[in-house]
Order: C-alpha cells, then structure tokens, then sequence
C-alpha cells in the first residue's frame, strides 16, 4: 500500500498527464502525501453513485453543505445543473438556501478570469460560488470564513464532491463529513478518478 500510494503521490507531481486534466492544482500535489501516513483521510463517511442519489437532508447535525461542480451536479465544464439531478438540486437549495456552497477548482478561482464561470454558475443555480485562491482540498478556511456569519461548526459541513483526493480529503481534514459521488454524470476514465476508485476498493476490503 506504501509502495502504491508513493507512486500515486508521484504521478500528482507531474505536469505532462492531460495537463493534470485542468490548471495544475499545487494543494492536491502537496496535500496528497497526507495519505502515504494516513490513507484513511480520503475515506467518505457516505457513498453515493450519483448525485441524484444524494439524501436530503443529508444528516440531522449537517447545517451546511460544500458541493463541488464538474462531474457531481454538472457535467464536465458545463455550468448548469445535470438535467437528472435538478429535482434533488431544488431540494437542496430549499432545505439548505444560502448555506449550500458552491466550492469548484475551476468556477471561483484565480484560473476564471473575471470569476466569468463563477457569475454564470451563480445565475445558473441560484447558490452562492466560493472565491478562493488555494484549490481544494487546501481552502477549507475560505470556507469556514463563508459559514462564519452562522456560527457553523466543521462537523456540521458536508462535503459533496466526486474526487477523494480534494474533496474527501479536504472533509477529513477540516473535520467534515464527506459524501463520495463515485461515478458522477459519467464515469470518468482519467487517470487520477480511476487511481480514486482503485485506492477507496483497496481500503474497503482491507
């Protein structure tokens, strides 16, 4: 397991695969070898296959909830609820109002010029987009300074996201509860999704 996860961590650094699939995310490079000593830090408290599976309310102590964007309520680059997910949005937006976050490595951070992506998202879905400098799984107190103003505890966040290297392992860290959506709009087949699928199969069966 040591081995794998070396190898993980190594593959993170480079810079060649499919441009790290986006602009190159420094927090996940740094954060990821977190896991060489504590692997269990990307393990979710729930899983779900899609986001339309998603329970509403989530759980009776959650008051706030993260959600990430690309391949969890929205396909990939696209900045609109997936048409199949849009009721368990409305539900959501209406149980949690403006304590559901949008928190994205690509809408809301220094990559969107003009926070262009993020205003069209805002407008999209109706819920508030993080701004934040430091991409996940680094930017937790950016969020904690958003739920500030309700007195919202770490412990009563849910992190909603597709990938356990930012946003389960961002949940662990802040002391969250982490809701894996597995497979997302569509399975991915990029490397570092599938290396996910194959890290959380390896845990579970340990």
């Amino acid at each position: 397991m040591f081995y794998w996860l070396s190898m993980t961590s190594s593959s993170l650094a480079r810079t060649d695969d499919q441009s790290l699939e986006m602009a190159f995310n420094l927090s996940a490079t740094l954060n990821v070898a977190k896991l060489l000593w504590a692997p269990s830090l990307c393990m979710p408290q729930m899983t779900i296959k899609s986001f339309g599976e998603l329970p509403v309310p989530i759980a009776s102590h959650i008051k706030g909830v993260v959600v990430d964007k690309d391949n969890c309520f929205a396909r990939d680059g696209d900045d609109k609820v997936w048409p199949e997910y849009q009721q368990t949005w409305d539900k959501l937006h209406a149980y949690y109002q403006d304590r559901l976050l949008i928190v994205s490595n690509s809408a809301g951070t220094n990559d969107d010029k003009g926070y262009k992506q993020a205003l069209s998202l805002e407008s999209s879905t109706g819920a508030p987009v993080l701004r934040h400098s430091t991409k996940k799984p680094g930017c937790y107190e950016e969020i904690m300074a958003y739920y500030h103003k309700w007195d919202i505890q770490p412990n009563e966040i849910a992190v909603v996201g597709d990938r356990l290297f930012t946003d389960i392992m961002m949940a662990n860290t802040m002391g969250a509860y982490g809701v894996w959506v597995r497979e997302g709009v569509e399975l991915s087949t990029k490397m570092f999704p599938s290396i996910e699928r194959n890290l959380y199969d390896r845990m579970k069966n340990k």
